[in-house]
């Protein structure tokens, strides 16, 4: 199925050219058609192809997809709206951004698919170090998958510059002890977004990665 056409990627060419107000208004009707309604239906579908692999979504579109409009409060960039659309495919959907899922964007510059851990908190970090020390062959074995790791190429995250001396030794083993974030992407030129298998490539890298991210829920359990 096609999801998107020229127009999509054109809007947000010209909304970056005319990034405020006065033009979205003026422009909103092309907005509603050819990116609002489109880019809901393309996610309704993403919700389901997940939910068969991952009974624990259960998701109303509406709590996956979020605002195209800029919280611009503590931001030196005052444009009023993103130059892009995006979803996050969880059990929690974008209420919860620690919680591991699959993360969408589309843009006129790359389709971007993002997995992994990315906003945890301080026990959610105590969770994954131990889960980690605890199963390190497995996270190896599953980094060391050969579609993955063509794929995805490296978990990246912010890091500690020092870890507890209790944990020096395992992360000698194991450098994503380091880690304060793990999460891992696959960009991809924006002609996808266009093509009528756009659903099916996206199940593929979510399929791919799949084993990774159970290992990061059962880290937090």
């Amino acid at each position: 199925m096609t999801y998107f056409d020229k127009e999509y990627l054109k809007f947000f060419k010209d909304l970056a050219a005319n990034n405020h107000k006065n033009w979205f208004d003026e422009n909103r009707k092309r907005y509603e058609t050819v990116v609002r309604e489109p880019f809901k239906i393309f996610i309704t579908d993403v919700i389901a192809a997940v939910n068969k692999i991952d009974s624990e979504v259960v998701l109303e579109t509406k709590n996956a997809i979020f605002r195209i409009n800029r919280d611009v409060r503590f931001s030196k960039d005052k444009t009023s709206y993103k130059l892009f659309n995006s979803a996050i495919i969880s059990k929690t959907g974008r209420k919860d951004k620690s919680y591991p899922g699959l993360y969408l964007e589309l843009n006129p510059e790359q389709l971007g698919i993002y997995r992994g851990l990315y906003r945890p908190d301080k026990e959610q970090i105590q969770k994954m170090r131990a889960y980690i020390i605890n199963n390190n062959q497995q996270l190896k074995s599953i980094l060391s998958e050969k579609e993955f790791a063509a794929s995805f190429k490296n978990i990246q995250g912010t890091k500690y510059k020092r870890l507890p001396k209790e944990i020096q030794h395992d992360a000698e083993k194991q450098s994503l002890l380091y880690n304060k974030q793990w999460y891992y992407e696959f960009l991809l030129p924006p002609k996808i977004i266009l093509q009528d298998n756009l659903l099916e490539v996206v199940m593929k890298y979510y399929k791919i990665s799949h084993p990774l991210q159970q290992f990061l829920k059962n880290a937090l359990r």
